[in-house]
């Protein structure tokens, strides 16, 4: 990454913005941020796991919140920080989802097993999830004024690895 870029970014950039009319946000926001971080010079390792966090963030706000959205991105001196912002205030509650659970017997005597493990992976509630093992914990939500961000934060190694900050 030049120095040049880095100090560009040293405050918060809104690198693409849309509404809930908007088609296919999600897939949109990849491109946006995955090209931003392309042209910082970050590894592709770095684009790969930012991308996909930043997709459930998408994902979670035009589903579950108003617009306008804004995608945001900080580059700082120990890797990167990138933001969605949205039009609810609400901060979600993720799912619980330990280990322990995953093949705990279900109510009703159904028993555990695949059954319980299916029904704790349905459909539904995994992004949070996705996002925390992602970035090994290292993401959360803030409010202010009536708006919601939710932020993570990726640091790149000289060696071209990544590891959450």
């Amino acid at each position: 990454m030049t120095q040049n870029a880095t100090s560009m970014l040293s405050a918060a950039t809104v690198i693409w913005r849309w509404t809930s009319s908007t088609p296919n946000p999600a897939k949109l926001a990849r491109v946006a941020l995955r090209c931003a971080l392309e042209q910082l010079g970050y590894d592709c390792s770095v684009i790969t796991t930012a991308v996909q966090a930043v997709s459930e963030f998408v994902a979670n706000a035009d589903e579950h919140a108003v617009g306008p959205y804004e995608l945001r991105l900080r580059s700082t001196a120990s890797g990167i920080i990138c933001e969605v912002e949205d039009g609810d205030p609400r901060i979600p509650q993720a799912p619980l989802l330990s280990p322990e659970m995953l093949f705990q017997p279900a109510n009703e005597g159904r028993g555990g097993g695949l059954e319980a493990l299916c029904e704790l992976l349905s459909e539904r509630g995994r992004g949070l999830h996705i996002v925390e093992e992602l970035t090994e914990g290292v993401w959360g939500f803030r409010s202010h004024r009536g708006r919601k961000t939710a932020w993570l934060a990726l640091t790149a190694t000289p060696d071209g690895k990544f590891h959450p900050l």
